[in-house]
């Protein structure tokens, strides 16, 4: 009998606990497994690239002057004051001319690491507008899925297609001069045309124009902390003189269509460094990753 107890109680102290080196499950299939937004007050939780996103509203999937797309990926979610803005800019599109917008990804229903795509867009202050001036706002949920946005950079990535139209420089410069607009990311061949086509006395708002590899099909609008967040972690200027009032419109710039696309080579490279294991990405992260808020995000009705 001592010997049969001496068996069993290693197995039943091993059902209790995760086997050695057992990996925890990954936030983004905890996240992405969610359906509906958390019954909270609404509160965006850790930074952009790291957190989650509590009491999260739908963008309804058709106004009178937007459509979401790719409504398959559940992302049309964020945070109340995103999907106000979205709602005003929409609008303002009409304004200048176009129909409305076609509004790409947001948030997830309660934000946090995606199984696909995005680093970002994590706390539901993202959200990717196509470049594409909508044709109609009456798109089945079918054709949502397979119509595609329009490239407004060249293939080189120096300069833009005859697909960029001043109505894209106005809609830009209207969402950049909006207070709660923190930045935006366009392909830099974007933003040199608009430093170019801006004029000289009206160039401050350029500042929130940031060039990034990739959106020559949409641009990313990114929100500032909203008042009274304080589990949002807001971002410092990322280019030298922004917080200077400069607007990015200088060599900085320039760099990431000739340097960047065409390294310099040079005569004495030095020495490669030992290899490193690569960081741990969005897809990677467990619960413990992320802010301690967000498990009870997960938890919530």
């Amino acid at each position: 009998m001592f010997k049969k107890i001496f068996y069993i109680l290693p197995l039943v102290a091993a059902l209790g606990q995760p086997a050695a080196g057992q990996a925890e499950s990954l936030a983004n299939q905890l996240f992405g497994a969610k359906k509906e937004g958390s019954n909270q007050a609404a509160m965006p939780i850790g930074s952009y690239a790291k957190g989650c996103g509590a009491g999260q509203v739908a963008l309804p999937e058709t106004g009178p002057t937007w459509q979401a797309m790719r409504l398959s990926r559940g992302r049309n979610w964020g945070q109340p004051i995103m999907i106000n803005f979205l709602e005003d800019l929409s609008r303002t599109a009409v304004s200048i001319g176009w129909k409305g917008l076609y509004i790409g990804d947001i948030s997830q229903p309660r934000g946090g690491p995606m199984t696909s795509g995005h680093a970002s867009h994590q706390i539901g202050l993202d959200a990717d507008i196509w470049m594409l001036p909508p044709s109609r706002l009456n798109l089945s949920r079918a054709e949502r899925e397979t119509i595609s946005s329009i490239p407004v950079r060249s293939s080189d990535q120096r300069s833009v297609t005859r697909n960029w139209t001043p109505s894209h420089h106005a809609l830009m410069k209207a969402a950049a001069s909006d207070s709660r607009v923190d930045r935006i990311f366009v392909a830099a061949a974007v933003k040199l045309e608009m430093c170019k086509t801006a004029r000289a006395s009206d160039k401050s708002w350029l500042q929130k124009i940031r060039p990034i590899y990739g959106h020559d099909t949409h641009f990313h609008v990114r929100l500032k902390c909203p008042p009274g967040a304080s589990s949002c972690q807001t971002q410092k200027p990322t280019v030298e003189g922004l917080s200077n009032g400069g607007n990015g419109c200088d060599d900085t710039l320039k760099w990431w269509v000739t340097d960047y696309l065409n390294p310099p080579k040079v005569k004495n490279p030095p020495k490669k460094p030992k290899p490193t294991p690569p960081k741990r990405g969005p897809r990677q992260y467990t619960m413990a990753d992320l802010p301690g808020q967000c498990k009870d995000v997960l938890a919530a009705q």
